[in-house]
């Protein structure tokens, strides 16, 4: 079968403390984004990284085109949707995918999310986790997020926070602007308001790997009420404001 391919591709990776890992997934992405995409970019994105990982992604963006690789450096940390937002926002292709720095995924995993989309003319394709390498407690809360999510939205989907996810952009052009910073409301905000504003969404599984170096972070106890909070004030505004 022919491999699928796509004329434009913006692609960006959030990175906090990531200066082991980000050097071997770029080097690992961008022979797939030659192979599968005619035009391309990749934004790295710097979230207040106390390591040295801003010194790692210099490097990185001078052994490439000054065209191909861009930079984007928040100081202080703004968390995991302050860096999705950085992201979507500067993104300037007609499709976007993001995924982890962290080599968690096979971003040649690519390829299946573009069938998926050419093959159902989606606007959104979501990964899932075929098999979560993290811990239950991670697991469970998770599972437990989503049975919120759906009973407050009627959004079903098998992993609303899975890390891989190919969007058109114009549904970051069209939905309200997303307000979340920090902790899993994020992903659910996209979703929450794509799904409102009608644009098709399909899921497809994802392989996820054990984390060779570092540390995953945003699971303490301030993210997590933040994010229960950012959720029960975006349906206040849905169902009171209609906004």
């Amino acid at each position: 079968m022919n491999k699928p391919i796509l004329d434009e591709l913006s692609v960006f990776f959030p990175c906090y403390n990531e200066e082991k890992n980000i050097q071997n997934t770029i080097s690992k992405a961008i022979p797939v984004l030659n192979e599968l995409v005619k035009k391309w970019e990749i934004i790295l994105i710097n979230d207040g990284s106390k390591d040295n990982t801003a010194t790692v992604l210099e490097k990185i963006k001078k052994q490439y085109s000054k065209d191909d690789i861009s930079i984007i450096t928040h100081n202080p940390n703004r968390g995991y949707g302050g860096a999705l937002k950085s992201g979507l926002y500067n993104s300037k292709y007609q499709w976007i995918t993001f995924t982890d720095s962290d080599g968690q995924f096979d971003f040649s995993e690519i390829s299946n999310l573009i069938k998926k989309q050419q093959s159902t003319k989606a606007d959104l394709v979501i990964g899932y986790y075929l098999s979560r390498q993290v811990s239950k407690t991670t697991i469970i809360t998770s599972k437990i997020w989503e049975l919120i999510v759906f009973i407050l939205f009627g959004l079903k989907v098998t992993d609303i926070d899975c890390g891989f996810k190919l969007i058109n952009k114009k549904i970051v052009d069209t939905i309200p602007k997303l307000e979340a910073e920090r902790g899993a409301f994020i992903s659910s905000e996209f979703l929450i308001k794509a799904k409102k504003a009608g644009f098709k969404i399909v899921e497809i599984g994802v392989h996820h790997y054990p984390r060779t170096e570092g540390k995953a972070t945003g699971r303490n106890i301030k993210v997590i009420l933040k994010s229960f909070s950012d959720l029960f004030r975006l349906w206040f505004k849905i169902n009171f404001h209609r906004a």
